[in-house]
């Protein structure tokens, strides 16, 4: 089949479209967009990181404006998503089950041997459960022999919760301050969830085409990515899929590499970007890959909490700023929630020329982003711009 050419305009449309970022409430309003949403991406990921609210309700206040946290759990209570892994954890449609168990067969396989006292802890974990219903990792004594050498150097009881959780015997749920709960499949999934083992065919299909479905646009890498706990035939796949027409190959102008792919719906379909402003979160769906920002956007941006603090640019939890198809900011900032007071230490603009109207957006994105961290006010420390600085000051006082 003959590559569909498209200009670095018309990627990016597709791009922002599948992501959900084409307009302010894509996917509509309340629950049910919410819902919407994450049916239409696969999959939304899941981080801890608190600085400002976290990265899952983050990425949905961004296409959901009027979202409320509390759906999230809602859904999960009503048995329309689940939370467990692709390349990361996040929230995934209940309909999609069926494809979480080749992970949870994976994980169990990779797993190193475990020994005799394990083993008999989790048996004793899953006969708590069963006969005192969900619990929590601090349900269970500190059965912990020496100190802990950081967040990842967990206690053998939380050991064995996350092993139950990975190889499917337990499944999760989360409390108001975010505590993880365990508790039997049974007790959570409903009746006619599928169980149904796919083949690698199958499982490698879903994979592709859930990828393309959420970013537009891709690298056979990405979508790899999504499978890296599985053994899957991805490129294989691929292949057939562009052979059959169900796909189509991709070349960018002006960019050069290795294939690219989408799906056929994007060939013709018109697609209208509202110019309105986003301020996202480092694990957006969007911004999850590095090189696809550099070569999809000419936007070189990295969270910089990974980064040794002497070595950051831009800020610890730095959060790019989207209007239409361009990025023109990233705001490093923190929510003090008792206080009330969304404080940006950073406030960097790309080397471009702001309308008054893109500022006026970044004004209002700004001011959304406060009352969505239960903020009253908003302190700008810093800029790049400094007339810039004072005029957004000013808006947001």
């Amino acid at each position: 089949m003959d590559k569909v050419i498209l200009t670095p305009s018309q990627a990016r449309k597709i791009i922002l479209h599948a992501t959900g970022l084409s307009k302010r409430a894509q996917f509509g309003k309340g629950k049910e967009a919410v819902y919407k949403l994450i049916d239409h991406l696969g999959f939304v990921q899941i981080d801890t990181n608190y600085v400002v609210e976290r990265a899952h309700h983050h990425s949905i206040v961004s296409r959901v404006p009027d979202y409320k946290p509390e759906w999230l759990d809602q859904l999960q209570a009503d048995g329309r998503i689940f939370e467990f892994w692709t390349f990361a954890t996040g929230y995934i449609p209940m309909h999609d089950f069926r494809f979480s168990l080749p992970v949870k067969e994976s994980f169990a396989a990779r797993r190193k041997a475990l020994t005799t006292a394990e083993i008999n802890l989790m048996k004793k974990v899953l006969d708590r459960i069963s006969r005192e219903g969900p619990l929590m990792a601090r349900d269970f004594e500190n059965d912990r022999v020496t100190k802990s050498s950081g967040w990842w150097d967990w206690r053998p009881s939380k050991l064995a919760l996350e092993r139950l959780h990975l190889d499917g015997r337990l499944v999760t749920t989360r409390k108001e301050n975010f505590q993880k709960v365990y508790d039997l499949p049974e007790n959570i999934l409903p009746p006619d969830v599928d169980m149904t083992v796919p083949t690698g065919e199958e499982y490698s299909r879903h994979i592709i085409l859930r990828v393309l479905k959420a970013l537009g646009i891709a690298y056979a890498k990405e979508i790899a990515w999504s499978a890296r706990f599985v053994k899957h035939s991805i490129k294989t796949e691929l292949e057939k899929l562009v052979e059959a027409g169900d796909l189509c190959r991709v070349e960018i102008t002006g960019l050069k590499g290795s294939p690219l792919y989408m799906l056929p719906e994007y060939k013709k379909k018109k697609i209208n970007l509202s110019g309105d402003a986003f301020i996202l979160s480092p694990f957006d769906v969007l911004n999850v890959f590095r090189h696809r920002l550099r070569d999809f956007f000419a936007f070189d941006y990295q969270v910089e909490c990974f980064v040794p603090a002497p070595k950051r640019k831009y800020g610890y939890f730095s959060l790019p700023i989207l209007i239409g198809d361009t990025f023109v900011a990233r705001m490093d900032s923190k929510a003090d929630r008792k206080q009330r007071i969304l404080t940006i230490h950073n406030l960097h603009f790309e080397p471009l020329k702001l309308t008054k109207a893109m500022v006026t957006k970044v004004c209002d994105a700004l001011q959304a982003f406060a009352k969505f961290n239960q903020c009253d006010t908003i302190v700008v420390k810093k800029s790049n711009d400094a007339s810039l600085l004072k005029t957004i000051r000013k808006a947001v006082a």
